[in-house]
């Protein structure tokens, strides 16, 4: 099957190869989703609460520190996963790293089922399953970006954050359901059914085509010609795109094999503008964590059954269905307007909707105001549709598209990493500092959500619309700053729209500048280190 998005050529099979590829984001939303009901089910709180009678949920209560270890031991796996990521990804491949990661995701899982009555077991599962999301969130953005077409690579590498939406939702719903039967099922089968999930995704992914990125750097060309023809579809029109995208990536990946390996370091060195997009990537991901998100998330059930709510778990299922719902606006916002403005809106849209949910939250007491209540539950939807739309969605496919191609895995994965990181952090700090300030901490990420913006307007580049080697030369372009890239073409081209148009047609071309870009970095960079033999033309 073949479809055209804005005049160009497309196979069926593209989208069906993100999609599979972003189940990954599936597994983390889906963790993510469950452990917020989980934590409040009397079966669960007997089995693993402080309890003066453990036949009586209603006595048991979890030691701060040890809610907060549950909760946060995920986020350090996949903080590790996340490094150990890219080198899996690199000497494996992207398809069998990720096939790899989910049988690390289903191990973590059958840890966390079999556990009764010991609290550290549950933390020690999910630390596990922690290691292969991590690793599945290093290498599925990296992979969709360069496997996806451009005209719909920002869409189909937001697919992941799709698809963490659609975890989050559905571990919401299986809470719903199953929080009410009295024993172990009510979150043994939410839990469980990860086993499931990272199964259907670990072998489903074999049957995609690998990167053709990937496949030129271990000199496998005719692969790499056949994978990048699965995604452009067969026929004369295609042939000359198909032919393009194939020599504009050779050529990159010979000069960039003439090269010393890429090593930790080489992500942190000034030239090419690497350590400032190194250090950008990073700094997105912390932002993305200081929106909020997540404490709405972990917390969710918690914070709703405080205010007094007969069922936190439907209000829970509310404020995830806002979330799935709007993650598709989201998708479009990021085609139709760019990355820079949809995360500069989105940040202010979203400060000023905490801003609302704290003071409610502060100045009223939602356990007896039922109208305060509603305005909270009001105002976490609109956050939440507001971040959906922008954030959620538009870093990952920052992450995808703005590294050079020789350091982007490394890359990907440092700022994966500082994801990871500031996820851990306020998932084990969220309840002791709730404990002391309450609904002030909402003030904290609405600072954090205007600063972020402030951030993404002075530091970004307008990555919509170019090719990931345009994208390069527009960052080591030194007549070009973050606020004026989106007027940015490559060298030959008025704009981006005749740039586009001359991609569709198969002559667009940035690789003989990106090789100019990629030569320079053979002294300096890495200090004339020894040269290795360039991938032939044909394998």
């Amino acid at each position: 099957m073949q479809i055209t998005v804005r005049g160009q050529r497309i196979s069926g099979e593209a989208i069906l190869v993100a999609i599979v590829a972003s189940m990954g984001g599936f597994l983390f939303g889906y963790d993510t989703g469950q452990i917020s009901g989980i934590l409040v089910m009397p079966d669960f709180m007997r089995r693993f609460a402080t309890c003066s009678d453990r036949s009586d949920a209603s006595t048991c209560n979890f030691n701060t520190w040890i809610e907060g270890l549950i909760v946060a031991f995920l986020s350090i796996g996949t903080a590790i996963g996340a490094l150990l990521g890219a080198k899996v990804a690199e000497v494996l491949g992207r398809r069998r790293a990720m096939s790899v990661e989910c049988a690390i995701v289903a191990f973590g899982t059958l840890v966390q089922v079999v556990s009764f009555h010991a609290w550290y077991q549950v933390a020690i599962g999910r630390l596990i399953t922690g290691l292969g999301i991590g690793g599945l969130s290093a290498a599925v953005p990296t992979y969709q970006a360069e496997t996806a077409p451009k005209v719909i690579r920002g869409t189909l590498t937001g697919t992941y954050q799709l698809m963490i939406t659609a975890g989050i939702l559905l571990a919401s719903l299986i809470n719903l359901g199953t929080h009410n039967t009295g024993n172990s099922s009510s979150w043994r089968i939410t839990v469980a059914m990860n086993i499931l999930f990272s199964m259907v995704l670990g072998g489903a992914i074999l049957l995609c085509p690998e990167s053709p990125r990937w496949l030129l750097q271990k000199g496998r060309g005719e692969e790499a010609r056949r994978s990048i023809t699965k995604v452009y579809g067969t026929g004369h029109d295609a042939e000359l795109l198909i032919e393009s995208e194939y020599n504009d990536i050779l050529k990159v990946v010979q000069q960039e094999q003439t090269l010393a390996p890429v090593g930790w370091p080489d992500i942190f060195v000034v030239r090419n503008k690497t350590l400032y997009r190194t250090a950008l990537g990073m700094t997105l991901q912390m932002f993305q964590q200081l929106t909020g998100a997540n404490y709405f998330f972990y917390y969710g059930a918690t914070i709703f059954k405080g205010v007094g709510l007969t069922s936190p778990f439907v209000t829970q299922v509310i404020l995830n269905s806002v979330n799935f719902v709007s993650t598709f606006f989201g998708l479009y916002i990021m085609e139709r307007f760019g990355r820079r403005w949809p995360l500069i809106f989105g940040g202010i849209w979203q400060g000023c909707w905490l801003l609302v949910f704290a003071t409610i939250g502060t100045v009223k007491d939602p356990n007896t105001d039922r109208s305060a209540a509603r305005i909270l539950i009001t105002s976490g939807c609109m956050f939440i549709w507001g971040y959906a739309a922008t954030w959620a969605p538009g870093i990952w496919i920052l992450i995808g598209e703005t590294f050079a191609n020789r350091t982007r895995p490394r890359q990907a994965a440092a700022s994966t990493f500082s994801n990871w990181v500031w996820n851990f952090l306020l998932a084990f700090f969220t309840t002791p500092i709730v404990n002391k300030i309450g609904f002030k901490y909402g003030y904290v990420f609405a600072g954090s959500n205007f600063l972020g913006a402030a951030i993404v307007f002075f530091t970004l580049y307008e990555s919509a619309g170019l090719t990931l080697e345009a994208v390069d030369l527009m960052y080591n372009d030194p007549a070009v700053k973050p606020w004026t890239s989106g007027s940015w073409a490559p060298p030959g081209y008025n704009n981006r729209y005749d740039f586009a148009k001359a991609v569709q047609e198969g002559t667009g071309n940035t690789s003989e500048q990106e090789m100019t870009i990629v030569g320079s970095r053979s002294s300096g960079e890495n200090g004339g280190a020894a040269k290795r033999k360039p991938v032939p033309a044909q394998a």
